[in-house]
Order: C-alpha cells, then sequence, then structure tokens
C-alpha cells in the first residue's frame, strides 16, 4: 500500500496527539476537548490525503465513528465512561479503516482490561477513599497506535494473501 509523506505525517501527528492526550488523562484523568477536536479535524485531510471516495468511502466512516461514538455516549451516560474518552473514541475512529474497526475496538477493550487490573492492584497495595478512575485515554491510544500501524505501516501484511 502506497502512502503519501503527507499522510504519513499526519498519522506522526495523529500519534503525537494520542500520546499526549493518554498521558494527560493519566495526569489529570481528563483528555482536553482541543486535542480530541485536534484529532477529529485532522482526520479530514487525512481521508484526502490516502484517497478516501468522497462518496460512499467518507460518509461510511462517518457513520461508523458516529456509531461506535453514540454506544459510548450511552456508556458515559450509565457512567462508564468519562466525557473526554467517548469523545477521543469518536475522534481516533474518524482514522481508523472500516475493516479494522471491530479489531481495534477488542485492542482498546483488552488494554482497558489490563489497564482496570493494574488500578485494582494499585488500589490495593495503596488503598484510596476516593473511587478508582481508569485512564481509558491510555487504552484508547494504544488501539489507535495499533490500527494505524496495522492498516498503514506493516510491510507484512499481505504475506500469504493471494
Amino acid at each position: 500500500m502506497e502512502t503519501s509523506p503527507f499522510a504519513l505525517g499526519l498519522m506522526a501527528l495523529l500519534a503525537a496527539l494520542m500520546i499526549a492526550a493518554a498521558i494527560s488523562d493519566v495526569r489529570t484523568r481528563t483528555i482536553s476537548n482541543r486535542l480530541n477536536a485536534a484529532i477529529a479535524l485532522l482526520a479530514i485531510p487525512f481521508w484526502i490525503a490516502t484517497g478516501l471516495a468522497a462518496w460512499p468511502d467518507i460518509p461510511l466512516q462517518l457513520g461508523a465513528a458516529l456509531a461506535v461514538f453514540l454506544v459510548f455516549v450511552a456508556l458515559f451516560a450509565l457512567g462508564a465512561m468519562g466525557g473526554g474518552d467517548v469523545k477521543m473514541i469518536g475522534a481516533v475512529m474518524l482514522w481508523i479503516p472500516l475493516p479494522l474497526l471491530m479489531p481495534t475496538l477488542t485492542v482498546m477493550a483488552v488494554a482497558g482490561g489490563i489497564l482496570s487490573a493494574i488500578m485494582l492492584i494499585h488500589m490495593k497495595i495503596r488503598p484510596r477513599e476516593t473511587p478508582v478512575e481508569v485512564p481509558y485515554g491510555v487504552a484508547i491510544a494504544a488501539a489507535g497506535l495499533w490500527a494505524l500501524h496495522q492498516h498503514y505501516l506493516n510491510q507484512f501484511q499481505f504475506i500469504g494473501s493471494t
């Protein structure tokens, strides 16, 4: 798969923004709206740079990201997710190719489970009065980085396929 230098630059910027969001979430348990907006808005030039067709690909990409976002909005309404995490998931999903949507969500769930287990162990070692808040931005960033690598940077993805 041929990827333009501009698209690679946008992917590097996305990676930096996701890492910044993960660090912010670990430190303060918040993810900036500006950071999430930057991730979402930079998807548009990325679509153009990677040759995503205006019809039907872009509407399908938007619809898939919106569907994922709405599922996580429901989790936010139940108190299971933070608002910044939900916005970050929606923004990152704008970048994820449709064939990798479910695998990315699976990677995110596994990373979130591992992160939750680490947080529970930490709570057992150093008990606190406040409830545990899992910095799920770390899991979102890990899944986003994994998906970008799989689709755009994995030079071995076509070995064995015919």
